[in-house]
């Protein structure tokens, strides 16, 4: 009896830590969601412009559930910026963010923009939190974008922006930047030893990135589109299918959408002149060419039923293959038939179509 007291004691210090437990699950699980939704509104604070959620402010956060894109684990994010070594040389020259920031608009009144360039950066390692520190960042991107014209780190600046200050900064406008930055990198290209190379890959991530950030944005389509025919251009077909058909299931009705019905339908060919010899894909193939067919813009029906054709021929032609495959030697009179019938059933306007019914007569008729 006198072990009861203690296991009394066991019990109650189990429930009060599972309640415990139960407690900060719910707690995380808020804040998951909070996290998760992308703007303060949902932590009780002031949503800043451009913020809000929804489509119509091209604010909308995304996850990385994008077919055909590279996945966030696949691609170098921004690390949080932390003071360099040596800050004693390289850090903020100003003892608080305040008069750091003043230090700074006056270098570039000055015209010391290199000087302007490492001050702004020591402010955002130094002080993350401050409330310059948002406005450092901007400054920053804006600096090497303008005076720098550096693409490809004015677009790293503004993505830091977006993804570690999204809440003191114009999200909206912030991201429109990121895609007009993305559009100037793939005009420009990027340039090694005085020589200027497509840079495909770094030139689609941008835009992938843009396209993550700002899903409800008015040029997403467009930026869809775009990544779409640089996964053509890096031969990734499979892939550029993917954008195609993402893009139609979330922006129905667009231009953007109407062209990627046909772009679609041309890159699915591709693939199937590459990998002929599977059935289902070949069956998927002529299945969306179909319902193409159907969707498309007037404009583009001739090129898709021409595709649509080709497929359809290349079928039959796979068709007549099996059926051949099985009336010979080495197979019953049964599967031979049986393949016959399924292949007239299947494609009977075929040129093959004669000499199928013959050889059919032949063997129901005891030729063989």
């Amino acid at each position: 009896m006198c072990g009861l007291p203690t296991l009394r004691l066991n019990y109650d210090i189990m429930r009060d830590v599972k309640a415990m437990f139960s407690a900060f699950a719910r707690a995380a699980a808020l804040s998951a969601t909070a996290l998760c939704a992308g703007y303060a509104g949902a932590i009780g604070e002031p949503v800043s412009p451009g913020v809000a959620p929804g489509p119509q402010t091209g604010a909308m956060y995304a996850t990385d559930a994008y077919p055909g894109f590279d996945r966030e684990s696949e691609i170098v994010s921004p690390q949080r910026k932390e003071p360099r070594w040596f800050s004693f040389l390289v850090g903020p020259n100003r003892d608080n963010p305040a008069d750091q920031m003043a230090h700074c608009e006056e270098l570039i009144r000055d015209g010391s923009i290199r000087r302007a360039r490492r001050q702004l950066d020591a402010l955002v390692r130094k002080w993350p939190t401050s409330p310059e520190a948002p406005k450092a960042q901007e400054m920053l991107a804006e600096l090497i974008l303008d005076k720098f014209d550096d693409a490809e780190d004015a677009f790293a600046e503004y993505r830091y922006l977006v993804d570690f200050h999204s809440l003191k900064c114009d999200y909206a406008k912030t991201a429109d930047k990121l895609y007009a930055i993305a559009n100037l990198m793939r005009e420009r290209g990027k340039e090694i030893m005085f020589v200027r190379f497509a840079n495909t890959v770094d030139v689609r991530r941008a835009y992938e990135a843009c396209v993550m950030r700002a899903p409800g944005a008015s040029w997403a389509p467009q930026a869809m589109l775009t990544i779409a025919a640089l996964r053509e251009d890096e031969g990734k077909f499979e892939e550029a299918a993917k954008v195609y058909e993402n893009l139609r299931n979330i922006h129905p009705g667009t231009d953007e959408a109407k062209t990627a019905v046909l772009r679609e339908a041309e890159v699915r060919m591709k693939l199937l002149r590459e990998l002929e010899y599977n059935r289902y894909r070949r069956q998927d193939t002529v299945d969306y060419l179909k319902l193409a067919l159907r969707t498309c813009r007037p404009a583009d029906s001739g090129r898709i039923q021409a595709l649509l054709d080709e497929a359809e021929a290349g079928t039959a032609e796979a068709a007549w293959t099996r059926a051949r495959f099985y009336d010979s030697p080495t197979r019953t009179k049964r599967s031979a038939i049986a393949a016959y019938e399924k292949f007239l059933d299947e494609n009977p306007d075929s040129v093959h179509a004669a000499e199928a019914r013959a050889r059919l007569s032949e063997l129901k008729g005891g030729g063989k």
